[in-house]
């Protein structure tokens, strides 16, 4: 994934797949993995699953570069774990975009809403993460 996001070949999958990159607050090594996004003019939102190890490195905030469509932006990165704020936060982000909805076992109605139960539900094994892109 980080090779086609990097390639010229990236069109095929980078309007929602994108590569973020942290430093490790202990080892200070940068750390790059392909997360699904959904970008809001200079905010960015993503979800990972609680038992990865790579967002745990924003817990207080901390500097991040994105790769989006073959272009580097910095910014600063925030991980969310409230899982009240997860589940809100999950809602919006199915709601501006319901393809995702499968991808978190979560149901659409017939007018394209997700089911409130299950995004609680798919909430609680995951954290938020923000990106507020740092204007050039």
């Amino acid at each position: 994934m980080k090779s086609i996001l990097r390639s010229p070949l990236h069109g095929m999958i980078s309007k929602n797949t994108m590569l973020i990159t942290v430093t490790g607050r202990k080892s200070g090594k940068m750390h790059t993995t392909s997360v699904n996004y959904i970008r809001d003019g200079d905010n960015i939102t993503v979800f990972s699953l609680r038992n990865r190890v790579w967002w745990r490195n924003l817990r207080a905030g901390a500097p991040v570069t994105v790769r989006i469509k073959r272009q580097d932006l910095k910014g600063t990165g925030e991980s969310i774990e409230d899982k009240k704020a997860v589940a809100a936060g999950l809602l919006a982000y199915l709601q501006m975009s319901p393809k995702y909805a499968k991808y978190f076992q979560v149901t659409l109605d017939s007018s394209g809403q997700p089911n409130p139960e299950e995004v609680d539900r798919a909430a609680q094994n995951r954290v938020m993460i923000r990106v507020k892109l740092a204007r050039a």
